[in-house]
C-alpha cells in the first residue's frame, strides 16, 4: 500500500505541478476564456469538511478493531462510507454546474480541473469499494485485534485520498481567487 500510495502521490503531483506550469504560462488572467472563478460556497465548502473529516470515523475504525471492538469497525467504516459517497455525489453536482459553463475540451484549465478533480474522484469511488470491501468481512468477524492488516492498508489509503484533497483544493479551487 505504500508503494501505491507513493505512486498515486508522483501522480497528482505531475497533474498539480503541470496545473502551475500552465497557469503560469498563460498570463495574468487565470481561468483564461470568461470562465468564473471556482465558487467556493456553497458545494466546495460542503464537499471538503465532509471528506476531510470522514478520515476520523476511518481512524476510528482502525482504532476500534486494534482493541478488538467489531462494532466500532463496522460504525467508523458505515459512516466513513457515507461521507466519501456524499462527497462523489456532491462532486457530480459540481460537474453537472461546471459542464453548463466548460468542459475538458474547452481549454487548458478545463482539461486540467476535469482530469485533476475526475482523478480524485476515480480515488475516493476505489477508497468506497475498498471500504465496501472491508465491510464484507468485517461483518463477517474477519479482523481481530491480531488480524486487521487490510484495515490499516485501506485505512492509509483513505487518509492519503483526503490529504491530496487539500492540494487541489488549494490549486483548482483557491489559487485563481488569490493568485491571478
Amino acid at each position: 500500500m505504500v508503494l501505491l500510495i507513493v505512486t498515486e502521490a508522483i501522480f497528482f503531483s505531475i497533474l498539480l505541478t503541470t496545473y502551475w506550469y500552465l497557469r503560469f504560462q498563460h498570463g495574468p488572467v487565470w481561468p483564461p476564456d470568461g470562465i468564473a472563478k471556482p465558487e467556493l460556497w456553497p458545494l466546495i465548502g460542503i464537499m471538503t469538511p465532509v471528506l476531510l473529516l470522514s478520515s476520523a470515523p476511518m481512524h476510528w475504525a482502525e482504532l476500534g478493531i486494534k482493541h478488538g471492538r467489531q462494532w466500532q469497525l463496522r460504525t467508523g467504516l458505515v459512516l466513513t462510507f457515507l461521507m466519501g459517497a456524499t462527497f462523489l455525489a456532491l462532486q457530480g453536482v459540481e460537474y453537472s454546474q461546471k459542464l453548463a459553463e466548460f468542459t475538458p475540451r474547452t481549454d487548458a484549465y478545463g482539461t486540467l480541473f476535469f482530469t485533476i478533480t475526475g482523478f480524485h474522484g476515480f480515488h475516493v469511488l476505489v477508497g468506497l469499494l475498498m471500504n465496501l470491501w472491508l465491510q464484507w468481512y468485517a461483518w463477517r468477524g474477519a479482523f481481530t485485534e491480531d488480524r486487521y492488516v487490510p484495515v490499516e492498508n485501506v485505512v492509509m489509503y483513505w487518509h492519503f485520498v483526503d490529504a491530496v484533497w487539500v492540494f487541489i483544493l488549494v490549486t483548482v479551487y483557491l489559487s485563481p481567487r488569490f493568485w491571478s
